[in-house]
């Protein structure tokens, strides 16, 4: 722990726990968790033993796409609090030797922004329009999109303003794509770096950092193909991964610089691993996050190669990597464990199709789900680099699939087309449970007795995983949380020490890799995938996801043996 809060580069082996805000904890009884409730329950947080906290967008925000379309960056939603409630909770956790994580959402504001605001007040060719990406529409009058470009929630990614022109939304309708090569635009994005690293903040997560860049001059927009693969870069595709985009970075190391010790900052950037680091490079942002672990289905070699591609990716850049089971964006893993598994190539359309079915179309597995999830976590907390946990994951929640139709707030669930609509990514931001039993029908979420009802329904079942549950069961999902990563701490991030070494001898069916201790010995991570139970190396069984079998490791398990 002491190299972690003290030393500049404390980030490289953090274990980072992810708080949406609107659903952590409701302070002020109005149905959204709040600024107040972070710090209400900032000694969970330090109990759990995380290094960092990283909070999703708090901002002022019509809530159209989850506090993702920001209306003020410098600033708090009143409904969450106040810039003194963000001071008090930064200084709460520092006091607590956590460190304080920002979300910035730079692709797009807010169609309520000031900016956007006085850009339909301007009009055609106007400064304030330039700001963001409008163009002419097609057709005699405008009355035509300028091409057929999709939003990756579903429907056209262009909307009219009714006069001929028509503005670039990549997300939600209500979320207006900037546009980054207006030196405005990359000013006023520095001077909000430094009004948050001012106010305590030791670090961002930038949010879709691989589509700031854009070309829609180089050719004609209507020769552009509809659908551009976020994944494929290249000079080639005029929305994603542009060669453009390190140069806004590279400012932005700079502004990093200027503090003591170096602000860093973690990309979102869905990319090909070959990519990857060029985002978290240390002339740029530092950290990139590596999703492959997130989207490999339970199988070895998928595992394997996502271990592999994120080691290769960190040493190119001279940093190290991340990695990620769950976050507020992809259903929970104990819930993609325990359903059938599939190649990760079609795996991400089985998910929807069973939350589009309210999870009826498939069997989950929840007691495979967790078992799986205990192992999976044990295997990602011995790699080096830094560990993103998402909150609940700690009490082993499970994706809420039977969300009515009614009370989905994701975007995704409107957009996208009748009959292939999904219900997005509320099934993971439901608020958590902090008691079991509780007299405001919430679970603990909210602390007056009298309060609204909770921004998203919780089912009962959440009673059964439940803080104060989990607080007296020996076994629970959060006292092996607590137990893996003071593990952790104790065993492998005061190295400071970044090797790994694969280890033979094992057939396809077991992942096993050697890291270097505090002390000196050696740990070594084996992980079975195998219906046999696997033989485990000479040493003391320090900590293990699963009970041995005659010594032996079972299937679905891990364990750390120290020698």
């Amino acid at each position: 722990m002491t190299l972690i809060n003290g030393n500049e580069e404390w980030w490289k082996q953090a274990v980072v726990y992810q708080v949406y805000p609107r659903s952590f904890y409701d302070a002020n009884g109005d149905g959204l968790g709040d600024i107040k409730g972070i710090t209400a329950h900032m000694d969970y947080l330090r109990a759990l033993g995380i290094n960092a906290i990283w909070l999703s967008p708090f901002y002022p925000s019509p809530l159209a796409d989850g506090g993702y379309d920001v209306a003020d960056y410098r600033n708090v939603d009143p409904r969450l609090g106040t810039l003194e409630d963000f001071d008090e909770m930064a200084a709460a956790a520092h006091a607590a030797g956590i460190k304080v994580i920002v979300d910035i959402v730079p692709n797009h504001t807010s169609t309520e922004h000031e900016w956007f605001k006085a850009a339909l007040a301007a009009g055609p060719g106007s400064p304030e329009r330039d700001r963001y990406i409008f163009r002419r529409g097609r057709g005699e009058n405008g009355e035509l999109p300028p091409n057929g470009w999709k939003s990756t929630f579903g429907g056209p990614g262009w909307e009219p303003v009714g006069d001929g022109e028509w503005y670039l939304h990549l997300f939600a309708v209500e979320q207006a794509d900037l546009n980054w090569k207006n030196p405005e635009v990359r000013e006023d994005f520095k001077r909000t770096l430094r009004f948050w690293s001012d106010r305590g903040a030791d670090g961002f997560r930038i949010d879709v950092a691989h589509a700031l860049a854009k070309d829609l001059d180089s050719r004609p927009l209507d020769e552009w193909p509809d659908n551009l693969d976020e994944g494929e870069p290249g000079d080639e595709n005029p929305l994603w991964d542009r060669p453009e985009v390190h140069e806004i970075y590279r400012e932005w190391r700079q502004v990093f610089n200027e503090y003591e010790p170096a602000r860093f900052a973690v990309a979102e950037a869905w990319v090909i691993p070959e990519h990857q680091w060029m985002y978290a490079s240390t002339d740029e942002l530092g950290q990139v996050f590596n999703f492959e672990l997130s989207k490999a289905g339970w199988f070895a070699d998928e595992l394997h190669l996502a271990i592999e591609e994120g080691l290769a990716a960190a040493e190119r850049s001279g940093s190290t990597t991340t990695w990620v089971l769950s976050n507020h964006d992809m259903p929970r893993h104990p819930t993609r464990y325990g359903l059938p598994q599939v190649r990760s190539a079609v795996h991400h359309q089985l998910v929807n199709d069973w939350l589009l079915r309210d999870g009826t179309t498939y069997y989950e597995d929840r007691d495979l789900g967790t078992r799986r999830a205990r192992a999976a976590l044990l295997m990602e907390l011995g790699l080096p680099g830094s560990v993103y946990l998402y909150q609940g994951e700690e009490l082993g929640l499970f994706e809420v699939a039977d969300i009515p139709w009614g009370a989905l707030e994701d975007p995704e669930a409107s957009m996208t087309s009748h009959g292939d609509a999904i219900k997005g990514r509320d099934g993971c931001r439901v608020p958590l449970p902090w008691k079991a039993v509780d007299e405001t029908g919430d679970f603990g979420f909210s602390a007056p007795a009298e309060h609204k009802p909770a921004h998203l329904p919780q089912p009962e079942w959440f009673a059964q995983h439940a803080v104060d549950i989990e607080e007296t069961e020996k076994d629970s999902m959060l006292k092996f949380y607590r137990r893996a990563l003071a593990a952790r701490a104790e065993l492998l991030t005061a190295t400071g020490d970044t090797s790994l070494t694969w280890v033979d001898g094992y057939d396809d069916q077991v992942i096993a890799y050697r890291r270097p201790t505090a002390d000196g010995r050696t740990l070594t991570s084996v992980t079975n995938f195998g219906a046999a139970a696997a033989e485990l190396p000479a040493g003391e069984v320090f900590l293990a996801s699963a009970a041995l079998v005659d010594g032996k490791l079972p299937t679905d398990a891990t364990a750390w043996v120290i020698a």
